[in-house]
């Protein structure tokens, strides 16, 4: 099979690109990226919550074209299966589709008050009550992963699609200054310290590309 590409938008500000990314080195995949411009239509559409569809990030890999996030995951999780990226229990493969599913559909709140911005922080941020019910809501689902399945990661050992789910909310967490409880914080933190993140957020740092509409003062 021919090598394959991924098609992102912004390092910076792009929650979604980051779970792509990060699920395809998870997996192992070698891939070309192919980064949109920020102007791009698709791109703007995607980092400023404009459309309930977006066509980045897109995986090509061979024949194979998917673009949504959880399918790009469910893909290379078939594709893959050795990289564990689902659990091998049934019940617990369940519970780690569930937890990624609250978050491909849901959070509506956290998203649009603390947005994706790895240049960006706020110390001190005010979380407003709608955002502060998402943060909580989170911070549950990692207790009681970590509590279940040990950590370090949400399912165990192995980072899973779970973890690639959340792990824009933990950059959210820093740039917006959220007070976590010490299993939360080191959970975030072996999130962000993973080689992937620390390549990704370098990466982002170096981004010459700004979006006023998420670089507001807060």
């Amino acid at each position: 099979m021919s090598k394959a590409s991924l098609t992102i938008s912004s390092k910076n500000y792009s929650s979604w690109s980051l779970r792509g990314w990060l699920l395809c080195r998870m997996a192992g995949l070698e891939f070309d990226e192919v980064q949109l411009p920020i102007d791009d239509p698709d791109s703007r559409a995607e980092l400023l919550l404009l459309s309930p569809s977006f066509l980045v990030p897109r995986l090509i890999h061979g024949p194979v074209k998917v673009w949504d996030t959880l399918a790009i995951a469910e893909y290379l999780a078939e594709t893959f299966p050795m990289a564990g990226l689902l659990p091998h229990d049934v019940a617990q493969r369940a519970h780690c589709r569930a937890i990624s599913g609250e978050m491909h559909s849901g959070f509506t709140n956290l998203r649009a008050a603390l947005p994706m911005n790895l240049r960006a922080h706020y110390p001190g941020f005010k979380v407003w009550a709608g955002a502060q019910a998402d943060v909580e809501r989170v911070l549950s689902i990692w207790r009681d992963c970590l509590k279940t399945y040990g950590g370090p990661f949400l399912f165990g050992s192995t980072p899973s699609i779970a973890d690639a789910m959340y792990a824009p909310v933990c950059t959210r967490f820093v740039t917006y200054d959220v007070q976590l409880d010490a299993m939360c914080a080191q959970y975030r933190d072996n999130i962000l310290a993973l080689p992937s993140m620390q390549d990704w957020i370098q990466q982002a740092l170096d981004e010459p590309a700004e979006l006023e509409e998420l670089d507001a003062e807060f």
